[in-house]
């Protein structure tokens, strides 16, 4: 197969970026943090079973880390959504290492759809984006059964068109009262929690499950390596 990463352009991208650096300790393991909050963590990526690839991405032992002001948000949400509603953060992924971007474009189904790395772009280039960084995560919401919530969509579903009316992934999607009613739970309570703690957030408008801190933010900062880890945190086989 090959490749559509063009390198050239990933480093001319990353070129952009201010020197700012994350270090091992500005990240938090989520792993470690769900039974207090009452959350779940499914690295999706670490399956061969995801919806997305159908292939696995990371190492099956992969744990979630993310950088400290948005581990603090998803905490401080996922304890009051669970004590409120009943329900479960699912952590699905946040960091996601240079590499692991890499092999994300070059599975066979990132190269056999190459309009996902069009604008608005459904696939980040590597260093691009909040999770190379961790300052993205992905969540679901569960009840106690581990059943899902309808959200109109599951997790990681790309559509072939990124417009909010062909995308059923998209926040302004046209969906049924039940299934805004479910975003807009996840929305008010990661949104709320971010208030509470001062730090801005951005929800990914092409996908329901996507929040992060905004691009103005993660754009100084470079992009992590799995050179760049502990052995703990390495996401990658």
């Amino acid at each position: 197969m090959a490749s559509i990463v063009n390198m050239d352009l990933v480093k001319k991208t990353n070129k952009k970026h201010m020197s700012k650096t994350i270090r091992p300790k500005d990240l938090v393991c989520m792993n470690d943090e769900a039974a207090q909050y009452h959350f779940r963590v499914e690295v999706a990526y670490a399956r061969n079973d995801n919806l997305l690839f159908g292939e696995q991405i990371y190492r099956a032992d992969a744990t979630l880390w993310l950088y400290s002001d948005l581990a603090k948000i998803v905490c401080k949400a996922a304890l009051k959504f669970y004590k409120t509603h009943g329900l479960r953060f699912v952590l699905y992924d946040g960091l996601r290492t240079v590499e692991a971007q890499e092999t994300m474009m070059n599975t066979r189904r990132a190269i056999e759809n190459p309009h996902w790395m069009e604008p608005p772009r459904l696939l980040s280039i590597p260093g691009g984006g909040g999770h190379p960084r961790a300052m993205a995560v992905d969540i679901g919401i569960e009840n106690e059964d581990r059943a899902l919530l309808d959200m109109g969509c599951p997790f990681d579903f790309l559509a072939d068109n990124a417009n909010s009316t062909h995308n059923p992934a998209h926040r302004e999607y046209e969906h049924s009262k039940e299934i805004k009613h479910n975003r807009g739970l996840l929305d008010n309570a990661m949104i709320e929690a971010a208030e509470n703690l001062e730090v801005e957030l951005f929800p990914l408008p092409e996908e329901w499950w996507d929040f992060r801190l905004p691009p103005s933010f993660y754009r100084e900062y470079a992009p992590i390596s799995e050179n760049d880890l502990p052995e703990e945190a390495k996401i990658m086989g």
